[in-house]
């Protein structure tokens, strides 16, 4: 018997097609039903699914990017007999993080973490030449990780549909009436003056990003799309809460700077503070006197210049007493120790 695909539930829709959660089975070999998510779309939207397979296909193993399956879209009918192509990606069952932000308080590791793995992706996506040019929420998706304890979840980015090469002016920026080249609010202003997109707009998304990973709203409190366009004509900047980490609120700042050249590229922000590995007091200070204790004695023979000797206080570390305190978590105690000071 053939291997049997059935539609789960809907999980999106846009303007170029639908995401339907799909189950695979196979009644032969009695093995497990697996899930994918598949990207539907009909005929006249085939190429732009196309272009959409082919930097997904392109960026297969990459850090941060939705992994495609399979090696060609394929085609088939829908329920009203229209002609549809599918592309087949894996299933992000943590759904997006849109919703994440929704349901969960995000703590300061996971969204460092969430950040560095954002900008990991968007490595890969710059060096192929391409800026993704939507970068919101809503196509970040989830993916669960049961054995690891430090981050519970592995974020990737996804839905490569308005993705342009770098420098480019998109067709619709020139012929529309719609000055965006993605969704507004994750627009940077030079994107709405100019509309050739850099990859300079997906780190001014970035920092709407993470505003709204910290704060669980977007960047923009924009009441309409024209109050928005008017102040990114005025190249204003989302405003930054002081509630932010001293860290946060710098790496943000580089993102939104006003100038593009300022906010650097993908690969200058993983080396931000923001996303050091972070280490606690505790393993800082076990660290600090394990330097001590596996440190070497040196000694050095003095030779006298003149008769006579005196006695001075000295204080140094004892290393027996510091290696018993590192297991006790206590701090070493200094001891005084006698040395022999040779002078006039």
């Amino acid at each position: 018997m053939a291997t049997l695909m059935e539609i789960v539930k809907p999980l999106g829709k846009g303007s170029c097609g639908s995401v339907n959660l799909i189950r695979v089975t196979n009644p032969d070999d009695g093995s497990k039903p697996y899930y994918h998510a598949v990207k539907t779309s009909k005929g006249p939207d085939y190429s732009a699914l196309h272009d959409e397979f082919f930097i997904l296909y392109k960026l297969r193993g990459c850090q941060g990017i939705v992994q495609t399956l399979g090696s060609y879209l394929t085609r088939g009918v829908n329920e009203k007999g229209e002609r549809v192509y599918n592309m087949s990606m894996e299933y992000a069952a943590g759904g997006s993080l849109t919703s994440f932000i929704e349901t969960k308080s995000l703590t300061d590791t996971m969204i460092r973490d969430f950040t560095r793995m954002i900008l990991q992706g968007l490595v890969s996506i710059h060096d192929l030449g391409y800026v993704h040019c939507d970068l919101k929420p809503d196509n970040l998706l989830l993916f669960p990780l049961d054995d690891v304890k430090e981050v519970s979840y592995e974020l990737k980015i996804s839905d490569f549909g308005l993705s342009t090469r770098e420098g480019v002016a998109p067709d619709f920026w020139k012929f529309e009436s719609c000055p965006y080249v993605g969704t507004p609010l994750y627009m940077s202003p030079e994107s709405v003056q100019y509309g050739v997109v850099e990859k300079s707009l997906d780190l001014w998304s970035l920092g709407c990003v993470v505003l709204e990973m910290y704060t669980g709203k977007p960047a923009w409190t924009c009441q309409n799309s024209t109050e928005l366009l008017g102040l990114l004509l005025d190249e204003e900047a989302p405003e930054i809460p002081e509630t932010l980490p001293c860290e946060a609120r710098q790496f943000v700042e580089t993102c939104l700077a006003r100038d593009p050249v300022e906010r650097g590229s993908a690969l200058d922000l993983l080396k931000h503070p923001f996303l050091l590995e972070r280490v606690s007091d505790e393993e800082e200070e076990y660290v600090m006197f394990k330097k001590v204790v596996d440190r070497h004695l040196r000694l050095k023979t003095i030779h006298p210049k003149s008769p006579g000797c005196r006695l001075v206080f000295v204080q140094s570390f004892c290393l027996e007493e510091t290696a018993r305190s590192i297991q006790d978590k206590a701090r070493p105690s200094l001891v005084p120790v006698l040395a022999l000071s040779l002078g006039r």
